[in-house]
């Protein structure tokens, strides 16, 4: 095994986290930070047009392969977890929706005692990483490193999608990032100049640049080393060889939800019951180690459009390879964008703190390819409907499928496995319909295609989301910080594991619970909050929400 020389910081992980953690850390010019990235560099043109993300979503280019395992409330599917196994994690595959969440998401976790988590506490973190192309405002950043703009893409769909909702009773919202109201808004998205602003964009290359943040692709750690207690170095594979990374002052695992457990019990931290049953020496007996696990689940409503779509249109052949070229070399045109650009944030139950339902319009088909008249037919013009339940009861759990380090880990899911999570399914399912069913979407919507108007019964719409419901991408809360006496905590609220020293966790996996919509913007949040402890800086002076 070769044996690199000693950092200040080895970071496990370039997703959305890791990236974040390593801009701040090595703003510090007397620092060495090294950042280990199972996947490679994020060369791919599909990555930085918008309009790539359903190619490298469907295709899965540059993702760990994972899924979850089947069960009986998704009908026995095996439904995929996609993850991004790139520079800048998921961050570089997502849909590039901007959603901090609801304020009451981060009350919650404070009062379960996560302190230091309240809304008043996140603000200035979630102000200091945007660059809101509105500039800075009382809730809005304007000089961070994440672009983020509302969503561009050019239909009337949208506008008579808001009026329809505004018809069924639901307010609208300027900006629904600003003061956690619910209602409908246009979406917001982390793009600029008409390319994906990933975290490797925002803050991996800034950090590369300043000479003192190292990154090693294609390295896929294998283990923590421990001296005693501290965590010290890093066992990784690169190449085909063994090698080690050394860390003077901290680990910080990033590796995000399925792979930061992992990493963790396959070092001896975790359940001793499960760590036995792989002859896993314990190092810390922490049996909250994957569990807790939790997602987004979606089903999504199709529907036949009365007129020609913007999409249909562009997606010809000859205009999608104009558009494509155009974009990534010069950000412009249909591209540049996602066919989408309204969302909705919606309470099953009026006595609810934060919305527990959010419906993403889609401007496009699903499925849909270039065609040419005369060569390959179109596809059925139309629009969708993603519905997403945001605070699922169900909870599930990451598990070692083998010790080997290179092996995929087990992912229970267990989706829909709480009656009140089957409930609110349901219940976003009819909203949309309400919706669709309002005057100002007639020229538009022809007819549900998927499930269907004659599906209405419990039992039917219940038969159609075992049939269908995936993952919106948002896994969450499997090394879950929380107080000492929280037998499940992972992590205090500053990340570090409990019982050992020199070892943090930074990402999704610390959440406690979900927020209120997607999560990159929360992810990065974390990250930027926990920088500033581990450089000893004081927090940012609270803000009201």
């Amino acid at each position: 095994m070769s044996r690199e020389r000693e950092f200040d910081y080895v970071i496990v992980g370039a997703g959305s986290a890791g990236c974040a953690l390593a801009y701040r850390l090595g703003e510090d010019r007397d620092v060495r930070v090294l950042v280990l990235e199972a996947g490679g560099w994020d060369s791919s043109p599909w990555i930085h047009i918008p309009l790539g993300w359903g190619k490298i979503l469907t295709e899965r280019r540059v993702d760990w392969q994972y899924f979850a395992s089947p069960e009986p409330s998704v009908g026995g599917r095996a439904v995929e977890c996609a993850r991004g196994k790139v520079v800048g994690g998921s961050s570089s595959t997502n849909a590039m929706a901007f959603v901090r969440g609801h304020p009451a998401d981060f009350d919650r976790w404070a009062a379960g005692g996560s302190h230091g988590w309240g809304s008043a506490d996140v603000l200035p973190y979630f102000k200091r990483l945007e660059r809101w192309g509105r500039g800075a405002n009382a809730w809005r950043g304007g000089d961070g490193p994440v672009s983020v703009q509302y969503c561009r893409y050019d239909d009337p769909l949208n506008d008579a999608f808001m009026a329809a909702a505004r018809e069924a009773g639901h307010p609208i919202m300027d900006d629904y990032n600003a003061n956690g109201a619910d209602g409908f808004g246009r979406l917001q998205v982390t793009i600029a100049g008409g390319k994906r602003m990933s975290a490797a964009r925002a803050y991996l290359r800034p950090a590369v640049a300043g000479g003192n943040v190292d990154v090693r692709v294609n390295a896929h750690a294998t283990r923590i080393v421990f001296d005693g207690k501290t965590g010290r170095a890093v066992e990784y594979m690169q190449g085909g060889t063994a090698q080690r990374a050394v860390a003077a002052r901290e680990v910080i695992v990033a590796g995000g939800v399925i792979n930061s457990p992992q990493l963790l019990m396959l070092s001896g931290i975790g359940d001793p019951s499960r760590l036995a049953e792989h002859r896993i020496a314990v190092k810390a007996a922490l049996p909250g180690v994957g569990r807790n696990l939790q997602d987004h689940v979606s089903v999504i409503l199709t529907y036949r459009r009365r007129e020609q779509s913007p999409f249909l249109r562009n997606m010809r052949a000859d205009r999608i390879a104009m558009s494509l070229a155009n974009a990534y070399a010069f950000g412009r045109g249909f591209a540049s964008d996602i066919p989408g650009g309204v969302v909705g944030f919606l309470k099953s139950d009026a006595q609810l703190a934060c919305p527990d339902m959010q419906l993403i319009l889609t401007n496009a088909s699903l499925p849909a390819w270039p065609w040419f008249p005369g060569f390959r037919k179109p596809f059925a013009d139309g629009f969708a409907c993603r519905t997403v339940m945001l605070h699922p009861r169900s909870r599930g759990e990451v598990r070692l499928a083998s010790a080997d380090p290179l092996a995929a880990p087990r992912i229970d899911q267990h989706f829909l496995c709480d009656p009140h999570d089957w409930k609110v399914v349901r219940t976003t399912i009819r909203r949309v319909r309400e919706i669709v069913r309002q005057p100002s979407l007639a020229r538009f919507a022809e007819r549900e295609s998927l499930p269907g108007a004659e599906v209405e019964s419990d039992d039917a719409l219940d038969a159609f989301i075992r049939k269908t419901a995936i993952t919106v991408h948002h896994p969450a809360g499997t090394c879950r910080m929380g107080s000492a006496d929280d037998p499940l905590a992972v992590t205090d609220d500053e990340g570090r594991v409990r019982g050992v020293q020199g070892l943090r966790v930074v990402d999704a996996s610390l959440m406690p619970d979900l927020t209120s919509g997607n999560i990159n913007a929360p992810v990065i949040m974390i990250a930027e909050k926990i920088a500033d402890r581990i450089r000893g800086r004081p927090a940012l002076e609270s803000l009201s929400w």
